[in-house]
């Protein structure tokens, strides 16, 4: 095994390419709803039901492209390649997404379902291959820890950008016109985001060499397989699903909570920014914890934890702001040390698959992953909009019922609350790809020399 450091060139780089990711994802999970349902007019429980139907294209869609990335071949490469091909659709996609035509209700409902479509799809081609290239970038597992911790340092940072200044972008842009104010935001975004990946291309490496892949219907099939007999790739995905989901509920209510139940809307830049700052935080100290308790144990006592500050959240009294604060900083802290460790852990499945079954599988891995991921993220869109739509929101009104602004509160903290205690639980079960474990399957990986 190569034991060589990565440079910090290439470790920038790298994460260059998820910041740009997400510059779009965090913007979904934060803004989509309500951009649907206050800017486009689009009725909430419509578009919960859209995000979860599209969701169908995604079964299809994540494996064939884990399976064509794994079959590319190419002077660069697998992976890094869909980054140069696939980036400038990806942005298209993205100001599509955010554009409000002018069409009646039914022909606004029909163009949000068709863009966003178009969006999910393009991110899948630019963020399956980008993921699996962590898993070839380096076996070891401390480079590896490394790797993730500094791509959610970046990453999270182009998620601020996306999200903690867009309501200024949109004001600054578009004054009193919302809708011209959203897209030409995302546009600014979008340009900044294929930059970025063209810098992660050009910076980075695929090191790890994986053993010659089938290319017929049959090898496929065998590919689809072996990766679902990967028990712990099965662990991995259930974790994804409950993170995200709990988190895709949180961002998205947000911007409710903020106008509706802190009922300062102007907080709302600086309650998420305290949040983003959370995260950096957070993904800087991944890699110490890691280099000094196992990364399970670490992400086991993070969601424990979590799960306590976000029940306790649930009964903080609102006027006492300070608290409220501190609680997000801190849930933004914790979250993002376990978020690295479970990108880890994802990678780590895929080199116990090699060991288990003799055939790496990166791309579909990830593949499989990055669609539990986004079903997970359709799920809490999903009941965001079901839970809003039951409890009688009306979009645009000056005041909201008490049932309104009790389920906001809920979906604000006792959900996310669930979604960190089903975490720790599973991983506690049934995950058993220790560092300890890690350290002696890298020992067989094969890595070019450089």
């Amino acid at each position: 095994m190569n034991n060589s450091l990565l440079t910090l060139k290439e470790k920038i780089g790298f994460s260059l390419g998820d910041a740009a990711s997400h510059i779009v994802f965090d913007n979904v999970m934060l803004y989509l709803m309500f951009f649907y349902t206050d800017i486009a007019g689009l009725p909430a429980a419509f578009i919960g039901s859209m995000f979860l139907v599209t969701r169908i294209l995604d079964a299809i869609s994540d494996p064939c492209m884990g399976l064509l990335a794994d079959r590319t071949r190419t002077r660069w490469g697998k992976f890094r390649p869909w980054l140069l091909w696939a980036s400038i659709p990806f942005g298209i996609s993205c100001v599509l997404t955010y554009t409000v035509p002018d069409l009646s209700l039914t022909g606004k409902m029909v163009y949000a379902t068709i863009t966003y479509i178009c969006l999910t799809l393009m991110y899948t081609i630019v963020n399956i291959p980008y993921c699996a290239l962590g898993g070839v970038i380096t076996s070891d597992p401390q480079q590896r820890m490394s790797l993730q911790s500094w791509r959610f340092v970046l990453a999270t940072a182009g998620g601020m950008l996306s999200t903690a200044l867009m309501m200024n972008l949109v004001d600054w842009f578009g004054g009193g016109d919302k809708a011209f104010g959203f897209k030409a935001s995302i546009t600014l975004l979008s340009v900044i985001a294929v930059v970025m990946f063209f810098i992660c291309f050009s910076t980075t490496k695929e090191r790890v060499v994986a053993p010659p892949t089938s290319v017929g219907f049959k090898g496929m099939l065998g590919d689809l397989r072996d990766i679902w007999r990967n028990d712990q790739w099965r662990v991995v995905g259930f974790l994804t699903v409950f993170t995200i989901v709990g988190t895709s509920v949180r961002g998205g209510v947000m911007m409710y909570y903020v106008t509706w139940i802190m009922e300062s809307p102007k907080l709302f830049s600086i309650f998420l920014t305290t949040y983003c700052v959370g995260n950096i935080v957070g993904s800087a100290i991944a890699k110490p914890l890691c280099g000094r308790f196992c990364k399970v144990s670490v992400f086991i006592y993070c969601n424990l934890i979590l799960t306590l500050l976000s029940f306790a959240m649930f009964f903080v009294p609102m006027d006492t702001m300070v608290v409220m604060f501190c609680l997000i900083f801190v849930i933004g802290v914790l979250h993002q040390i376990m978020t690295p460790i479970k990108w880890v852990m994802m990678a780590d499945t895929v080199d116990y698959g090699e060991v288990v079954s003799g055939k790496r599988l990166t791309g579909i891995s990830f593949a499989g992953t990055l669609f539990v991921l986004k079903m997970g993220l359709a799920v809490g869109g999903a009941v965001i909009g079901w839970m809003l739509a039951a409890g009688g929101y009306q979009a645009g009104a000056s005041v909201q019922t008490p049932a309104t602004l009790n389920t906001i509160i809920s979906l604000f903290t006792i959900a996310p609350g669930i979604c960190y205690l089903l975490c720790a639980l599973t991983a506690k079960v049934f995950y058993k790809l220790t560092t300890e474990k890690m350290t002696q399957i890298s020992a067989n990986l094969v890595v070019q020399p450089d």
